[in-house]
Parts: C-alpha cells; sequence; structure tokens
C-alpha cells in the first residue's frame, strides 16, 4: 500500500494537538504537527511525536488477557471475556447488592468521546453508584468554585483579549493544560509570545521558577501551599485601594463587605512572613491585574492539590469577579462551543442554585468514610482504597479500571495497591500492562487512540475560537481489540441492564457506531457531528461567534464572594501557626511538578524520551541545601513524610528556593517498596496520606506542599 497522509488529533493530554500523520500498509511511520489547523498550527510535543511507538511497541497488547491460577496470563477473546466478566458481576450483585461494583476511569478514559457519559449511563443501568475518576483526585476545586460563586452567563474574558493574564500553580507551555483564560495549552509558547508582542503583561505565581514563570514579566515566588495567604493579600490590596469594578460589583455581586472583613488582617507584612514573598511585590502583582482592563486569573493543579483548594478556588473567582472580567451584553462571545447545546448566553449571574446538578455537593450517597459525600455525580476517590478494604455495607467488591492507573495515580498509593489486591474482581481496559493491569483478574485490550474515531467535544469549551475536529480512524488494527464504551455495552446486553443516554437509550443488541454514541450523548450541539465529521482535519466554525445577549427578564441572582463557609475557612488559615516559622522534623515542602518528556505515567518507556528525559523524576532541589545536606546531584536520597518514605535521585536546580523538593508524580514500578528507581522512577503518592489534610468538602488529599525530611539515602 502506498503512503498516505492522514489528518488526526493527538490524545495524549487535553491539546488535542492536530496532527499529519504518514502510514504505509496500516503502520504508522511519522507523526507531525499539522501546520495548516488554524488552531495548534504545527506545534506538537514530542510525546504526541512518539504516538507511534505507542501504537506498535512491544508493550502494546494485542489481546485480552485472563489471570491463571499460578499468576500468569493466558489470551482471552473479547467476547469470552466479557461472558465471564458479566456473569461474576452478576453474582456479586446479587450477593452484596449493585454498589459493591465500581470503577474507576483515569486521565485516559476523558479523552475518549463516548466513556465518560457511558461509563456513568453503565452505571445508572446497574443501580450502582460506585463511581469514581481523577476529576475527584486533581482538580475538582475549580467546579466547587462555581457551585459556590455561582457562573457568570456571558462567560469571562479570553486570553487573546487579555491585557494581563495571572497564572496560579499552573504550567501550560509544559503541561498541555488549557483552561478558559489561561495560556492556551496548544501551541503556548507562540501564544504566549504572539501576546506579549501585542502587549500582554504576564503574572505567574508559583514556587518553581517554571518555563511558564520564566517568560513572565512578574513572578511571584510563592512558598508551597500558601496560595489562599497571597490571594487573600492581593484581594485586600485591590478592595482597599478602590482598584475594583465598583459598577459591576454594585450590580451583581453580593458579600463584598463580608468578604473584606475576612481578609483584613492578611496585611503585606503578614502576607510576606507567611508567603515568602515581598510585600511591594505582592502589591505591584495585585495593582497590575486590577489596572488590566481585560484578562483573567486562573490556576493549575498547584493549588488544587495543596492546602485548602477550595477556598483557593474561591478566591480566584473572586478576584476575576471583583475585577470584573466578564463579558458584557453586546461584546463578542467567541466561543461558545461547537458541541454544546444552542443556549443563549446573557450578560447576568447564574445563581448556584440554577446551575445544572453536576456542579452540586454535600448531597446524594454519603461516603463510609470523612463525612463526604458525592461530588459531580461520583464518590469521592480519596476513599477508594478504604471502601474496598472495610467490610460492611457498601463495600466495593469488583472494579472497572477504566484508561487509568490507580495503583501509581491514587493517594496513599500503597493502601491502593493493597484495595486493588483485596478485590474480589478487578479489570482493566488499556493499551499496555500497566502497574494495575498486572494485579488485574481480566485485562481487556484497548483500542488505541489512532484505531478510533473522536470529537473535540472534550475541550470544546477551552478554545478561543469555535473550533471543532472530528477525526476518523487513522489504522485498523487487525487484532481483539475494544473501545472503552463497546466493552461497557457488551457487559450490559449480558446483564440485561439499560444504557440511557441524554438522547435516549442505546439498542445493545443492535452494534451501535462511535458516531451513533456520540449524537446520543450530546444529542444538540451548535453544529452537527455529522457537519464536523465531513470535514478534514480541524474547522473554525466562523459563524457560530455570538454576541452576549442581554439578561433574561424574571432571573434575580449575584455572584457570591462570600458564600457558607469561605469567611469561616479564611479565619481557620489567619489563625494557623507559619509554617516557616515552626520547628521539627520535617524541613523541606515536596511539591507537584510536570515534565517536558511524559505524561503522568504515560511516554516513562517512549525512546525517545528516555534518551532526552531520562529515566526517573529526579528530586530537584536547590543547591545549597544538597550541598548542607553532603548530597551531590545523582546521589540517592530518602525523602520522608509522616505516611511513608521513599528514596529518589537528588539533582541541583536554581528553579527552587530552599526549602523545597520539586518531583514529577505518576512514577515507581507500582510495588509497596522501592525498585530500581533510577530505571522505574520514585512514587510519591506514597508519601500522601488520605486521611487527613484533605478539603473537607472534596476529600482532596494534600499531594503538594507535603512537609517531608530529606538525607542522604
Amino acid at each position: 500500500m502506498a503512503l498516505e497522509t492522514k489528518k488526526t488529533f493527538c490524545r495524549m493530554c487535553s491539546a488535542y494537538c492536530a496532527l499529519d500523520v504518514d502510514v504505509e500498509d496500516e503502520q504508522v511511520v511519522a507523526v507531525r504537527g499539522d501546520k495548516s489547523d488554524s488552531a495548534t498550527g504545527g506545534y506538537t510535543c514530542i510525546k504526541g511525536r512518539q504516538v507511534g511507538h505507542q501504537l506498535h511497541g512491544p508493550q502494546r497488547l494485542r489481546s485480552c488477557l485472563k489471570r491463571q491460577a499460578d499468576g500468569s496470563y493466558e489470551p482471552i477473546s473479547s467476547e469470552q471475556a466479557m461472558d465471564e466478566i458479566a456473569e461474576r458481576l452478576g453474582g456479586l450483585m446479587e450477593a452484596h447488592g449493585p454498589d459493591a461494583v465500581g470503577s474507576y476511569q483515569g486521565t485516559a478514559g476523558f479523552f475518549n468521546s463516548a466513556t465518560h457519559a457511558m461509563l456513568h449511563a453503565w452505571h445508572k443501568g446497574i443501580g450502582s453508584s460506585s463511581v469514581y475518576s481523577t476529576m475527584t483526585i486533581d482538580q475538582p476545586s475549580k467546579i466547587i468554585a462555581v457551585a459556590r460563586h455561582g457562573l457568570w452567563g456571558g462567560g469571562g474574558h479570553t486570553f487573546a483579549s487579555a491585557d494581563v493574564a495571572l497564572s496560579i500553580g499552573n504550567n501550560p507551555v509544559i503541561s498541555g493544560l488549557t483552561l478558559p483564560g489561561g495560556i492556551p495549552g496548544f501551541n503556548p509558547v507562540k501564544r504566549l509570545n504572539d501576546a506579549k508582542k501585542r502587549g500582554l503583561e504576564l503574572i505567574v505565581i508559583d514556587p518553581r521558577r517554571s518555563e511558564s514563570a520564566r517568560r513572565a514579566d512578574l513572578h511571584l515566588q510563592i512558598r508551597p501551599g500558601e496560595d489562599p495567604t497571597l490571594l487573600a493579600g492581593m484581594l485586600r490590596v485591590i478592595l482597599d485601594e478602590g482598584l475594583h469594578d465598583v459598577e459591576f460589583c454594585n450590580e451583581h455581586v453580593e458579600g463584598i463587605d463580608e468578604l473584606r472583613a475576612a481578609i483584613a488582617d492578611f496585611t503585606p507584612d503578614y502576607v510576606e512572613r507567611r508567603a515568602g514573598v515581598p510585600a511591594e511585590q505582592m502589591i505591584e502583582a495585585a495593582r497590575l491585574f486590577a489596572a488590566g482592563p481585560r484578562g483573567s486569573a486562573s490556576s493549575g493543579t498547584g493549588p488544587d492539590m495543596a492546602p485548602h483548594p477550595s477556598l483557593t478556588e474561591h478566591l480566584i473567582s473572586c478576584l476575576n469577579t471583583v475585577c470584573g472580567r466578564h463579558n458584557r451584553e453586546g461584546e463578542a462571545l467567541t466561543n461558545p462551543g461547537v458541541f454544546t447545546p444552542p443556549l443563549p448566553r446573557t450578560a447576568q449571574p447564574i445563581a448556584p442554585a440554577l446551575l445544572p446538578p453536576f456542579f452540586g455537593f454535600g448531597k446524594g450517597r454519603k461516603s463510609r468514610f470523612r463525612g463526604l459525600y458525592q461530588l459531580f455525580e461520583e464518590m469521592p476517590t480519596a476513599t477508594l482504597a478504604e471502601e474496598i478494604l472495610e467490610p460492611g455495607e457498601g463495600q466495593i467488591r469488583a472494579l472497572m479500571v477504566v484508561g487509568g492507573n490507580p495503583a501509581v495515580a491514587a493517594p496513599d498509593s500503597c493502601n491502593m495497591i493493597r484495595a486493588l489486591e483485596s478485590l474480589d474482581l478487578l479489570v482493566c481496559i488499556d493499551i499496555a500492562m500497566s502497574a494495575t493491569a498486572r494485579r488485574a483478574d481480566y485485562v481487556i485490550a484497548a483500542r488505541h487512540p489512532f484505531e478510533r474515531e473522536d470529537a473535540t467535544d472534550f475541550t470544546d469549551p477551552f478554545y478561543e475560537e469555535p473550533y471543532a475536529f472530528y477525526t476518523h480512524k487513522v489504522v485498523e488494527p487487525d487484532f481483539d481489540v475494544l473501545e472503552d464504551w463497546e466493552l461497557f455495552i457488551g457487559l450490559a446486553k449480558r446483564l440485561g441492564s439499560e444504557i440511557e443516554l441524554a438522547g435516549g437509550a442505546i439498542d445493545t443488541g443492535a452494534g451501535a457506531t462511535k458516531l451513533e454514541v456520540l449524537k446520543r450523548i450530546r444529542p444538540e450541539t451548535r453544529v452537527s457531528y455529522d457537519e464536523v465529521r465531513a470535514k478534514s482535519g480541524g474547522h473554525v466554525y466562523e459563524d457560530q461567534v455570538l454576541e452576549v445577549a442581554p439578561p433574561i427578564p424574571g432571573i434575580e441572582a449575584r455572584l457570591q464572594c462570600a458564600p457558607e463557609g469561605i469567611c469561616e475557612e479564611l479565619r481557620e488559615v489567619r489563625g494557623e501557626p507559619i509554617a516557616a516559622e515552626q520547628e521539627g522534623a520535617f524541613t523541606h515542602l515536596l511539591i507537584c511538578r510536570r515534565l517536558r518528556h511524559f505524561q503522568n505515567s504515560v511516554g516513562q518507556d517512549f525512546p525517545q524520551s528516555q534518551e532526552q528525559g531520562g529515566t526517573t523524576n529526579s528530586a530537584y532541589m536547590n543547591a545549597v541545601d544538597l550541598e548542607e545536606l553532603g548530597i551531590g546531584s545523582g546521589d540517592l536520597i530518602s525523602i520522608e513524610s509522616d505516611q511513608d518514605r521513599i528514596v529518589a535521585v537528588a539533582e541541583a536546580t536554581d528553579e527552587v528556593r530552599s526549602g523545597v523538593v520539586s518531583m514529577s508524580h505518576c512514577w515507581g514500578d507500582g510495588d509497596l517498596e522501592d525498585g530500581d528507581v533510577r530505571k522505574s522512577g520514585s512514587n510519591t503518592s506514597r508519601l500522601v496520606a488520605t486521611d487527613r489534610d484533605y478539603d473537607a468538602i472534596t476529600g482532596m488529599a494534600r499531594q503538594t506542599a507535603i512537609p517531608v525530611a530529606v538525607r542522604p539515602a
């Protein structure tokens, strides 16, 4: 077969970069960025360019596997595997009830357009509410902030129109994470450079002089975990100096006086003592952001994995609101969404009570642990291991893992590993044998992204223009593999349960296509799936640009600056001892980070990534700290928290201040003890406790700013 170039998009991360892929005889021979694409302009990262290795490499699963009595695995057909899995699930539900069957959806599951909705529909069909995912261990506080603060119908300012941008604990230059108003993750360096040429001023708050911080006009190198302190101080300056949008606040905002009183003690001197940011620098940042006049504050995993994440995200919402960073009536809404329902976008607050059930919290099923409730129609993942290990009503006895690797990704990974190994049934669907899959009873070989159709519906709200892409398959596998959603349709058929989606039920016996499934998931879109699918590559639907509409009469609401619990938590923070002034066994704070050559646990076996990025997640520390400890770059060190101890490889850097250790997560070989950390890395999740230092709403464990002691190994 002759060489053919096909257009698709990468699903390694949420940037969804457009790609040109050269294919010959159903083999991918080259991958490069699509220069004709208006969103990504030819950009792709080193991870995306190695997708061919992920597709054809030796680690690729080419058949489903069944664990044998001796622990080995034997191939099994997907049909036979589904027969046996369904029989065992049915028996467990009959004996223990439907909630005994749980699922965990990992990051890769979100990058398959049909998986999330299908998984939830399958659970509803069998009557189980034991749904878990990375949504509750990554950045759940962003959704909680909306649920408490409310939402502006006309949307916020875009990065493309910004005069100033405030990035808090986010490094899109490396991470690929795209959030509304922040630096776009698709071709981020070019987008940032273009913005700075037109006059954008960038403020970055980060304990590390990250790749994004190096490009900032002002970098506030905060002490880890002190984001609410610094943000409260900035809000105090803005309100005290009258720099806020008084007219907007008077008309649309409630609780400013209460917020003002709660942050009164976050003086510049106090913020400097506690957060480690010079008072004059904090004041400069507050004034610069308030001056705008356009631009947004946005955040990433840094503050959302640190202490008080829900408070931090609320204060970020308050910064945007008091500075009036919302689109007004008549302004252009450059991306109302392509795959979103054609609803009006109005210049008015949408009260939390009017938001969809997805934004609800503190309701629904209650966990057996720490008084936590469902979030976003899911159970909090920080309790998953305990829900498996603790006997009694509600104990999870079977777990379906979809595109995830909780053995290394979940907080307190040692407890998670013990839980996985105790299950009556563990099923994983993945493209390779992960640390979690190595413990499974059945491993379902999954289709690689290049072997399936997909649409950019996950990133639909993140683009700054009405852009959409529907990709066809790049290659067709000649072995027995399934898509995630096909597994759940197959199980529903065998269990006699229903799959009910927004657009109606799926006929589990009719062999639905991916396109049919997507239409059932999103029955109302601004542009039809058929129209997007008919295009070659990504396309901008310029006719979808809207003007923000006038308010709908009769809907009276205000954005909330001081909803229940916020002022109390601010006072709690103010009353905490200043960690930097305390003495004790723990001398450093461990923070999370991203690495250019890897995406969580993906890419660690990619040849080019190993060659350029190494085979471990080094512990990056200030050179002065290493010298005082008698440690050199490349030496093995011990890092101990109040939960566990790991061994890591030290690396000197000038990116972090004294007292900080910076490491990437989702490494290690997925065992309870250290392996060869130079070859497999170190699992920082082992240092995390889930039953203390957690967010009271989300159960989110502290996964960064972790107090640790460092010494030679």
